[in-house]
């Protein structure tokens, strides 16, 4: 009966905040709505057993992911008056979108269960001795060790594409030659001098 409340209750706060995140018109509010979103939604998987997606959706996406989409959203200076003219001029190409995203979603359902391929054999069966966490290390760095490697060099990737497309050349400012300060030497960079009293120092 508990875990049913439970159940209950997070799925409802879960739909309710994604519905609210949508929906907000202010941006800040709607990363707040979205972080309650990923906190209930790792209450969910506690429930079914997964504490470590549980554990990733605390500390990645709410401790990192929603944190940087906050600090983005209040130190950017977006006008949000022109982002909204777009979504109104962009809103047919989006539903199309969404129409054909749930398409490939039922047909995947459909296809999952029409295939001749067993059950057992499409998933990576571990003993249930073995905890979620350990298990899914095995697998990781066993059966996917090469799809895991693949997913860190596309997002290295695209962090260094990130920080290639966002380096600007600012005019004015005084770039930093390193050469030039470690073959500098103390002499250079100091002068001694005998003023006498009431005498200024020229700089």
């Amino acid at each position: 009966m508990i875990q049913a409340f439970a159940f209950y209750l997070f799925a409802v706060i879960v739909i309710a905040s994604a519905v609210l995140t949508i929906t907000a018109r202010n941006p800040v509010h709607a990363v707040l709505w979205l972080i309650l979103a990923f906190f209930n939604a790792a209450g969910l998987m506690v429930l079914v057993g997964a504490e470590f997606i549980a554990m990733l959706l605390v500390i990645v996406y709410v401790g990192a992911v929603a944190v940087l989409f906050l600090f983005v959203v209040m130190m950017l200076n977006i006008d949000f008056a022109e982002v909204r003219a777009g979504f109104v001029r962009y809103a047919l190409i989006g539903l199309a979108f969404a129409v054909a995203l749930a398409a490939e979603i039922m047909i995947a359902f459909g296809a999952w269960s029409a295939g001749t391929i067993e059950l057992a054999r499409r998933a990576a069966p571990t003993s249930a001795a073995v905890p979620n966490i350990e298990a899914l290390g095995l697998l990781l760095y066993s059966r996917y060790l090469f799809v895991f490697e693949g997913a860190g060099l596309v997002l290295l990737v695209a962090m260094i594409g990130a920080i290639v497309l966002t380096h600007r050349e600012r005019s004015g400012v005084r770039p930093q030659n390193i050469s030039r300060q470690n073959a500098r030497r103390p002499q250079d960079a100091t002068r001694n001098t005998r003023p006498t009293v009431g005498q200024g120092i020229e700089l």
